[in-house]
């Protein structure tokens, strides 16, 4: 983002399995373990550039369950959209994304992702009715003044 004062929009979706494990995935570029997404296109909808980001970097089809989070990265101007979403087809293949997955619980969740991607997979993984809404500097969680928020 060079622009200031410019936000830019990612989704990402929370696989979950019939044991109740979401689907990690290693990001070729840094090694991080996160949930499959990316930034939306300007002339995509939500629903479309989710599904995009997911088939490419998993190889997967699902289909979105439920928003379940909105994150902001407050120092690169980032909002993302987190959905819970459901395997419906595909199979899982390397990409240039990404090189290794991993189905997980919520404590090996906490071991494998930073403080600010891993939030979204356990509030996704914990499906509370109302989507989550949090800061973030990239890496740590930021005190939120939604006082509905739990703190970290």
């Amino acid at each position: 983002m060079n622009q200031p004062h410019r936000h830019s929009v990612s989704v990402a979706g929370v696989i979950i399995d019939d044991q109740g494990r979401a689907l990690l995935t290693q990001r070729r570029d840094n090694g991080h373990w996160e949930a499959p997404g990316g930034i939306l296109e300007l002339e995509e909808d939500i629903t479309s550039g989710l599904l995009r980001e997911i088939r490419e970097e998993t190889g997967l089809e699902v289909e979105p369950v439920t928003l379940t989070g909105v994150y902001k990265n407050m120092a690169r101007g980032i909002v993302a959209l987190v959905f819970r979403c459901k395997v419906i087809g595909g199979k899982l293949v390397e990409t240039d994304e990404a090189r290794s997955f991993k189905w997980v619980t919520a404590d090996e969740v906490q071991s494998l992702a930073s403080q600010a991607f891993g939030i979204r997979v356990l509030d996704a993984m914990q499906g509370g009715s109302i989507p989550a809404i949090r800061h973030h500097d990239g890496v740590h969680l930021l005190r939120s003044e939604d006082p509905r928020q739990p703190q970290q």
